[in-house]
């Protein structure tokens, strides 16, 4: 392939690209809004539940180890 072909493709590519998503329908940016704020909310509840497990079973290790 050369490259006058490689850059038609990717010509090809992104205006199909650009045509698709003007097809699609969006969310309303309160649901949107909602969904990443309930996504952040649980991701920092898992992250301090996963630090605290790590936390207790890392003084459980040094106590059989150590």
């Amino acid at each position: 392939m050369d490259i006058k072909g490689g850059v038609r493709r990717l010509k090809v590519f992104f205006e199909e690209s650009y045509n698709e998503m003007k097809k699609v329908s969006w969310p309303p940016k309160k649901d949107t809004l909602r969904a990443a704020y309930a996504v952040i909310s649980f991701v920092i509840i898992l992250a301090f539940f996963l630090g605290i497990i790590d936390f207790i079973l890392a003084k459980i290790t040094n106590w059989i180890v150590g």
